[in-house]
């Protein structure tokens, strides 16, 4: 008996500290400054850039010349709210000739975040319940099935 309690008392405190460990998380694409250093406006086309960077996490919208590398690290312990780590947007203009125009590291300190809309699209039909539309299949079958049941 007096042998059982260390024990269990050393298991308790080994996943109670495992509990503190952060939770790390990678979004995005983080360059590394020696592979952007690598991408030289004038010089440097598409098929470079997306060769030494990888493709890139968003193309602009409205202008297919311009790649924007985004990431984010976060660190975060048990049910707290997450902690970023690094942070990095990077923007890579490019000409007609698919041609690097321009580099810019984006200051992500003067990004804003969104509210997303609440409002929903309004559609066609019933907002049923499962119990609903599991009973509501039972009291109407499938016209396929119950033909087959008859001609047997």
């Amino acid at each position: 008996m007096h042998l059982r309690f260390p024990i269990v008392f050393s298991v308790c405190c080994m996943i109670a500290l495992a509990a503190c460990e952060p939770t790390l998380a990678s979004r995005g694409n983080i360059l590394e400054p020696e592979k952007l250093a690598e991408i030289k406006p004038g010089v440097s086309t598409r098929e470079e850039v997306a060769t030494k960077l990888g493709t890139p996490t968003q193309v602009s919208t409205f202008d297919d010349k311009v790649w924007y590398y985004v990431g984010r690290e976060t660190k975060q312990y048990s049910f707290l709210d997450p902690e970023v780590i690094k942070q990095q947007a990077v923007e890579i203009r490019f000409d007609d000739q698919g041609l690097v125009t321009g580099v810019t590291n984006l200051d992500v300190s003067q990004a804003q975040d969104i509210t997303p809309v609440a409002r929903t699209t309004p559609t066609f039909g019933n907002d049923n319940t499962f119990i609903q539309q599991l009973l509501g299949t039972l009291s109407h079958p499938t016209p396929g099935v119950s033909q087959k049941r008859e001609g047997q």
